[in-house]
C-alpha cells in the first residue's frame, strides 16, 4: 500500500532529478529487494531491471526466487530471457541491461535496477574490460574437471596484468580467470578504448540485522520446499538437463540434485542447503562492502518495513540536487 505521504514526497522530487538516473536497490538474498523495487517503481513510474544471474533462465522459478507475483502491473526486464542450457555471463548481461535501460528511458519511465548478484551490479558502475574476453569452450572442457587447488596452481603459469584481479572464491571463477589469462597471453584480447561508461546512478542498499536475515532465509527456504522446489528440479531433468548442469547453478539446484542422486539424505540436504544460503548472503554483503571500498557510494537504508524504506528513499531523493 503506497501512502499519501509517499506520493507527496514523489511530487517533491520528480522535477529535481536527472531523467536518465538509474535507481539501484541491492542487498543480500531474502532482504526484500524485489518488494522495495516494485514499490519504488509504482511511485516513480518506473520499470524494474533484474540484476540476478539465475533469474534470466526460464523454468528455474522456485529455486531462483523470481516471485513474479510481487511485480503486479510493474513491468520487469531480464527475467526468463534464456533457456537453462544456454550459458549467460556478465558481458551478455551488460549488453542486455543497456538495451533494457535505453528502452525504459525511451518511454519516459524510470529504470530501477534490483538484485543481489555482486559481479553484475559492479559491472554497471566499475569498468571491467576483461569481461569482454569470449568463452573458450575447448579450454573450459579441459579446466572443468580440475579441482580448485589445481586451477590455482595453473594460474601460476601466467603473468597477471596489474589491472586484472583474480577471483578465487569459486571453481567457476577460477576457470574464468584462467580463460581470461590464456586469451591475454595469446594476444586474443585487445583492451577496449575508451572504457565503457558507467551509469549515472543512486544506489540504495538493504542490510537487515544478521538475526533477521537468517530468519528470513530459513523461512523462505521452507516456503520454497513447500512450493515444490524438488518437483521443479525433476521437471528440469525431464526437460533434458543433467545433474552436472543443475550443480553448475549452485545452491538450491546443486543440493536438490545431490539429494535426488542419493548422495544426501533429506535431513542433510535441507540443513546443508540452509547453511550454504546463509554463507552466500554473507558473501554478498562482503562483495557490496568491497564495492564501497572501490569508491561506490551505497546509501544503506534503515531497518524497517518496505513502506518505511520507501519513505526513506523518497526523503533522500528530495534532498538530492540535479
Amino acid at each position: 500500500m503506497i501512502s499519501p505521504s509517499s506520493i507527496l514526497h514523489f511530487n517533491q522530487v520528480k522535477d529535481n532529478l536527472s531523467p536518465d538516473l538509474l535507481y539501484t536497490i541491492l542487498g543480500p538474498t531474502a532482504s526484500g529487494k524485489t518488494q522495495l523495487g516494485v514499490a519504488l517503481a509504482k511511485v516513480m513510474n518506473g520499470e524494474v531491471i533484474s540484476v540476478d544471474s539465475r533469474q534470466v533462465y526460464r523454468g528455474m522459478d522456485i529455486g531462483t526466487g523470481k516471485d513474479l507475483r510481487e511485480y503486479g502491473d510493474v513491468h520487469y526486464h531480464l527475467i526468463n530471457i534464456r533457456n537453462p542450457d544456454e550459458r549467460y555471463d556478465v558481458s551478455q548481461f551488460q549488453t542486455d541491461f543497456h538495451t533494457a535501460y535505453e528502452d525504459i528511458l525511451s518511454r519516459s519511465k524510470c529504470p530501477i535496477a534490483v538484485g543481489g548478484t555482486g559481479l553484475y551490479l559492479r559491472s554497471l558502475f566499475v569498468s571491467q574490460p576483461y569481461i569482454q574476453v569470449p568463452v573458450n569452450a575447448p579450454l573450459r572442457e579441459q579446466l572443468l574437471p580440475l579441482t580448485k587447488e589445481e586451477l590455482r596452481s595453473r594460474l601460476q603459469r601466467y603473468s597477471i596484468p596489474p589491472d586484472f584481479q583474480v577471483d578465487v572464491s569459486s571453481h567457476k571463477r577460477l576457470v574464468r580467470a584462467v580463460e581470461i589469462l590464456e586469451a591475454v597471453r595469446n594476444g586474443l584480447f585487445q583492451m577496449p578504448s575508451p572504457p565503457a561508461p558507467s551509469y549515472p546512478a543512486i544506489i540504495f542498499g538493504i542490510d537487515p540485522q544478521v538475526e533477521i536475515r537468517r530468519g528470513r532465509i530459513s523461512q523462505r527456504l521452507k516456503e520454497r520446499m513447500d512450493e515444490g522446489l524438488e518437483e521443479e528440479v525433476k521437471r528440469l531433468l525431464d526437460m533434458g538437463m543433467t545433474h552436472e548442469d543443475l550443480q553448475y547453478f549452485g545452491l538450491e539446484y546443486k543440493y536438490t540434485s545431490l539429494y535426488l542422486l542419493g548422495q544426501l539424505d533429506r535431513a542433510s540436504f535441507y540443513s546443508k542447503l540452509e547453511t550454504e544460503i546463509h554463507r552466500y548472503a554473507k558473501r554478498q554483503m562482503t562483495f557490496f562492502r568491497k564495492m564501497e571500498k572501490e569508491g561506490l557510494l551505497i546509501q544503506w537504508l534503515q531497518a524497517g518495513s518496505t513502506e518505511d524504506q520507501l519513505q526513506e528513499i523518497l526523503h533522500l531523493l528530495a534532498n538530492k540536487k540535479r
